[in-house]
């Protein structure tokens, strides 16, 4: 008889959390699309994606509004916000190479805080999701709202360094970022389109494989979000004002 015992180390980050690390990976590829303000609309894409397939993969269907609450979607970008993409878009189109060049520092730096905010976020609905924060019946109540709360809650109270530094590494190693999110994000014929962790090619899989063997380097991190979570989720905290989901 065949062994099916699962040889998974103990404390391993589940095979499911790929979907997690791909949709982070995804979003923060975003802030290099050379589209102005396209780039806020993948990134809502993105996320609202990620919480409807990791819903989904538990037969879970959230009404809309659930899913916006759930992915961020209310709270959009300030206008400096707005602002500073236009510039740093524009900065794909001059001649000179130099101030491209000057911009990829600021590129990477968006990458990192994204791609972090959206790897917190989505390790956090995940975990809700397993423990059955959520259900059918509760995604039509304000239970998304309270998840979200004590998700944002959590993630504030924690020292995300270690985590953006290993992600700092994995964007600047890439020399494929600019045309993996061009290529990703911008269908030729059909126009903007939302990533397939399915059929994406060798480059982007490669950034999730390694950013899911970052993830199991900081497991104790990842087990003491948890823990911020629950004891948040418990006594239904909520912040008084939107906060930042990771430092820098």
């Amino acid at each position: 008889m065949a062994d099916t015992t699962d040889t998974r180390p103990p404390n391993a980050v589940p095979p499911s959390l790929a979907r997690v690390a791909f949709y982070a990976v995804a979003a923060g590829l975003t802030p290099l699309i050379p589209v102005p303000f396209l780039d806020d609309y993948a990134l809502r894409q993105v996320r609202e994606q990620s919480v409807r397939d990791q819903l989904k993969a538990k037969g879970l269907k959230a009404p809309d509004k659930a899913v916006a609450v759930l992915a961020g979607s209310h709270h959009a970008r300030g206008l400096g916000g707005h602002l500073v993409s236009y510039l740093k878009a524009l900065a794909l189109f001059p001649v000179r190479k130099v101030f491209r060049k000057a911009f990829f520092v600021l590129w990477v730096k968006d990458c990192v805080d994204l791609t972090s905010v959206c790897l917190h976020h989505g390790y956090l609905l995940h975990h809700a999701v397993e423990r059955g924060d959520l259900d059918a019946a509760s995604l039509h109540t304000d239970a998304a709202s309270e998840v979200q709360a004590a998700i944002i809650a959590a993630c504030a109270e924690m020292d995300a360094r270690p985590v953006n530094q290993a992600l700092r590494r994995l964007f600047r190693s890439s020399r494929l970022l600019l045309a993996e999110a061009t290529r990703i994000f911008l269908d030729p014929k059909h126009g903007p389109r939302v990533p397939d962790p399915k059929t994406e090619n060798a480059e982007v899989r490669s950034l999730t494989d390694r950013l899911l063997q970052e993830m199991w380097e900081e497991r104790g991190y990842f087990t003491a979000l948890e823990a911020h979570y629950d004891k948040h989720l418990k006594r239904g905290d909520t912040p008084s004002e939107p906060l930042a989901a990771t430092g820098t």
